[in-house]
């Protein structure tokens, strides 16, 4: 019998109506970038996040009047919701009293033990998870000096130092996650980490950048960390819209075969051949097949003469050529195809797919 990997071994945590941990599927997270205050906005946010994949959604609460509106927020989504508190911790009590499946916090930032006593004892009678997350930028000043710097040695420590606190104040409803701009060194982390704790490890590239450096930053750094068996949920952390965030945790598990379902499209990179606006073409498919629950691979190719060929590993494809396109079974021609009517002819034969 194999040897569990790390995921495989880590605790069953509870958040909302979802498991992670032991096994169980990774989940997808994100945050949304709206005032919690504004309910109708946060709310219309996540609707979009939950259509495009999105299963675990956290909202910060720095204000009272975020911490209430976690309840209205709750009836009109149907995801679980984490509250994200920094520094105050009133607003992780009364999140969790308005209804949030799961709290952040960050003991350290929290205060004296007394104040993390209270929070411990809100989460413990209403059975919340908590998430303990350390982030390399705030590192304490004793284990930055410990460790000659920023190290993946002494994020660990700091996380462990917080968890432990916790379970002695008799709680260990507990997840984890450790986060660092710097790629290699939150590999190294969470391969030091995995190896001291039992509890579900939350992974993700903080302040990974833009739709550009930040999807690189993460597929790198999560798919590093994730291909050895380590990480129980993921967020991809990106400066925009959170939907690409989802969207990109998406395509970065089912890259690694850590998720099946949906339509993978692949396409050529382009050459001196193309006769077609194959990018803007490539784009359209991506987003038009977003709502067809298809477990199935997508070619678009830009040219006529090669497509086929290319195409041939594909479950169906399209290929441009000049002013039409053909369309295209498992490397086999099926027939030409006006170029302004690809896309819809392509999405009709998806809608109606039989093996």
């Amino acid at each position: 019998m194999a040897d569990l990997t790390y995921r495989e071994k880590t605790k069953q945590i509870k958040i909302g109506d979802r498991m992670i941990g032991g096994g169980s599927p990774i989940a997808i997270q994100s945050m949304t970038n709206t005032p919690t205050e504004n309910v109708e906005k946060t709310v219309e946010q996540i609707l979009r996040l939950e259509k495009a994949g999105c299963e675990i959604i956290r909202c910060t609460c720095p204000t009272m009047e975020a911490a209430k509106a976690i309840g209205e927020i709750k009836k009109q989504i149907h995801i679980p919701l984490v509250a994200d508190i920094h520094f105050d911790y009133k607003m992780a009590i009364a999140a969790m009293e308005n209804g949030a499946d799961k709290i952040r916090i960050n003991p350290g930032n929290i205060g004296s033990r007394e104040k993390v006593e209270a929070v411990v004892k809100t989460a413990k009678e209403r059975n919340i998870p908590i998430r303990v997350g350390v982030n390399s930028g705030s590192l304490e000043k004793n284990l930055v000096e410990k460790y000659g710097g920023v190290t993946a040695q002494g994020i660990v420590e700091s996380a462990l130092d917080k968890v432990h606190l916790i379970e002695d104040i008799g709680y260990d409803n507990l997840v984890i996650s450790i986060k660092s701009s710097d790629v290699l060194m939150c590999v190294k982390a969470h391969e030091l980490l995995a190896d001291k704790t039992p509890y579900p490890l939350h992974v993700g590239i903080t302040e990974a950048g833009t739709l550009e450096s930040g999807n690189i930053k993460s597929a790198i750094g999560l798919g590093l960390i994730l291909s050895k068996g380590i990480g129980d949920t993921i967020r991809v952390s990106l400066t925009g819209d959170p939907v690409e965030e989802v969207k990109s945790a998406k395509q970065i598990l089912r890259t690694l075969g850590l998720r099946k379902g949906g339509i993978e499209v692949v396409s050529c990179p382009t050459c001196g051949r193309t006769k077609i606006d194959l990018i803007s073409l490539a784009n359209q498919v991506e987003d038009m097949v977003q709502d067809i629950p298809l477990d199935i691979k997508v070619a678009v190719m830009g040219c006529a003469v090669n497509g086929p060929g290319e195409a041939k590993e594909a479950d169906i494809g399209i290929a441009g050529g000049i002013g039409e396109g053909l369309l295209i079974k498992k490397g086999e021609i099926i027939r030409k195809v006006p170029e302004a009517e690809l896309l819809t002819v392509l999405r009709n034969e998806l809608l109606n797919w039989k093996e």
